[in-house]
């Protein structure tokens, strides 16, 4: 069956390195500085009413996101479009993961499965790529 995007529920995968700030740990940009092309394949689950959002990222200048993380999560915009009833609805939690990958066996083999299995276990039926 095809389910219409009105009646969508909707999950943000942001490529940022957005985690909740003095509750998840940063991605390991350490690593990454000592393994230039290396990029941390963890993910961090982001709640729709987050609070303070750090980032992690060696190859994006954070100072616009942390103004406005709209730029890289766009909640209040996919909030918009729920209420206009473009979309069903905003899932519960979001995703956000490192852009950067040199080795995507990790990504591939762990990462990617986690964020599939929240997104079915939370009713998610469309992500929306968040790129930065």
């Amino acid at each position: 069956f095809a389910l219409r995007l009105a009646d969508a529920t909707i999950t943000l995968l942001s490529t940022a390195g957005l985690y909740l700030d003095g509750v998840q740990p940063s991605f390991d940009l350490d690593r990454e500085r000592a393994e230039p092309t290396w990029g941390d394949p963890s993910h961090r689950v982001l709640p729709r009413d987050h609070g303070p959002l750090g980032m992690a990222h060696l190859h994006v200048n954070p100072a616009d996101v942390l103004a406005d993380n709209e730029v890289a999560l766009p909640l209040r915009a996919l909030d918009r479009l729920a209420a206009d009833g473009v979309v069903g609805a905003s899932s519960v939690d979001h995703v956000s993961v490192m852009g950067y990958q040199g080795d995507l066996g990790p990504w591939r083999d762990e990462t990617a499965p986690a964020i599939v299995e929240l997104c079915r276990s939370q009713g998610t039926d469309g992500v929306v790529l968040a790129p930065v």
